[in-house]
């Protein structure tokens, strides 16, 4: 079978490694015809080096969908032929965090694609544990997507209930505008997603996000004067991983509020502990997901609450995997998701 492997910044190597068959499952494992392969943004650090924790040499994609092909003897969450993703993350189930349900911050956490083998090749071996069925009727590049949108069930429930409060999305990528419709979807009373490109902005704009702001040309306060008025905001997401965004989201927000931090910042930002506390604002992070955000993503795509079409904007062959990164350095701006098809 082929296999994409990442064996040094910038550098992708194909090779042809033995098939994996029915005769290697152990008893809850579940053997995988991998189809659609999503590239995410920290997999794009990955390729160009910028990434702390990948170990090179890995095996690409964590955002997969595919067909079950066979299962092992106890498994009962699936069946040959179904449609499937599953969760990248490969836990230690004894630590702290593990023991009370965090396991999305397990103290010995590797994740599929940066400290494990992804599953960029023909057919992957996954542990029923971390297998999400997927509805008939869902596409495959849409189940390949259930794991960005998991990121977003997960960074929205980190705030707590959202009804009847404002909220800004600060940044308009794919995390970002996943964050914002989770947000609406959610019971926010107005959704606010700022970002620097107009072109970003427009795609929210088409998956339901009517409030949208450049803040190259109008600054956030004024902004949130505009969306809110007297009312303000009083949850904040920052998507966009700059001190500047991160900083006007503190500035601007009703004291009292909470601001979750869902974006990785290349650089630490200076931020006023003094306003921090003075304000009693809360500064909460998030960390990729657990079983319950994939089951709420499939329900909340499926149910047509959340929307995936707009968000696709490229697709390559499996063989074109190194042309697919090289194409979103030098597209940056209108490169939202990008899929790897194995079919081609």
């Amino acid at each position: 079978m082929r296999q994409a492997l990442l064996t040094a910044p910038e550098h992708i190597e194909f090779r042809e490694v033995p098939d994996l068959t029915p005769a290697q499952l152990k008893d809850h494992d579940i053997l995988i015809r991998i189809h659609k392969i999503g590239i995410c943004g920290s997999e794009i650090h990955s390729y160009h080096g910028e990434h702390p924790a990948t170990f090179y040499p890995v095996v690409q994609g964590h955002e997969y969908a595919g067909i079950v092909v066979a299962v092992g003897q106890k498994v009962s969450a699936c069946k040959p032929g179904d449609k499937v993703t599953a969760r990248p993350q490969l836990v230690c189930g004894k630590c702290g965090p593990c023991r009370r349900g965090q396991y999305n911050v397990c103290e010995h956490l590797r994740v599929q694609a940066f400290q494990a083998n992804g599953a960029a090749q023909d057919y992957f071996i996954v542990q029923e544990d971390r297998v999400v069925r997927l509805p008939d009727t869902m596409s495959l590049e849409f189940g390949a997507m259930i794991e960005p949108v998991a990121v977003g069930a997960h960074a929205v429930s980190r705030a707590g209930d959202l009804s009847g409060r404002n909220v800004v999305v600060s940044g308009a990528g794919t995390i970002g505008n996943l964050v914002a419709q989770f947000a609406r979807a959610k019971g926010a009373r107005k959704v606010l997603v700022t970002d620097i490109s107009d072109y970003r902005l427009e795609i929210a704009r088409r998956c339901g996000i009517t409030e949208t702001l450049n803040v190259t040309t109008t600054p956030l306060e004024e902004g949130v004067r505009k969306v809110f008025g007297e009312e303000g905001f009083q949850v904040g997401f920052e998507v966009a991983g700059v001190e500047s965004s991160i900083r006007s989201l503190m500035a601007s927000i009703e004291k009292g509020s909470t601001i979750v931090v869902v974006a990785v910042f290349a650089r630490d930002p200076t931020l006023s502990m003094f306003h921090l506390g003075e304000h009693e604002l809360m500064l909460v992070g998030t960390m990729m997901y657990r079983h319950e955000d994939y089951l709420t993503a499939v329900e909340e795509v499926s149910a047509g609450r959340i929307l995936l079409e707009p968000l696709i904007t490229d697709r390559f062959a499996f063989g074109e995997y190194d042309t697919a990164y090289r194409h979103i350095a030098k597209n940056r701006e209108k490169c939202m998701k990008v899929m790897i098809d194995l079919e081609k």
